[in-house]
């Protein structure tokens, strides 16, 4: 853990493997951008059940927690748990590729998928009903 701070309010910062280290029922710790969060006196109050934290305990719960769409009074009440921030060292070690690098890559599926094979069952279909309306006749 290090300190450090400007105007006078110091922030703590946790490494990767401290944080990790705090995985059990007395001392359960979670990342959410980057902020650590000693959740462990939360975990019978969290609505969600406590499990769903013990799940994310002593790593990276981003993603869930962003994916779940918290309100703005569960964001305000997490502050109170904030103990301190991931190490700049160890940010890169739970960083995600950004999202937006998956769609500018084409899928190469997608001009079958799109064109062809619709317009090869529209002809199909075509070519049956030509020869069920043929035989009537």
């Amino acid at each position: 853990m290090e300190e450090h701070g400007s105007g006078g309010k110091e922030v703590r910062y946790y490494r990767l493997s401290e944080v990790e280290e705090h995985n059990s029922f007395k001392s359960t710790w979670i990342i959410i951008n980057h902020k650590v969060f000693d959740v462990t006196k939360f975990l019978e109050e969290h609505p969600g059940g406590e499990e769903v934290l013990r799940e994310q305990a002593g790593g990276d719960a981003t993603e869930s927690f962003e994916d779940v769409g918290h309100s703005t009074d569960a964001r305000e009440m997490s502050k109170s748990m904030m103990i301190g921030e991931l190490h700049p060292d160890d940010r890169h070690k739970i960083a995600k590729p950004p999202e937006s690098f998956a769609t500018l890559v084409p899928e190469p599926t997608s001009w079958w998928s799109n064109w062809l094979i619709p317009l090869l069952a529209a002809a199909i279909v075509t070519l049956m009903y030509r020869m069920y309306t043929a035989e009537d006749e």
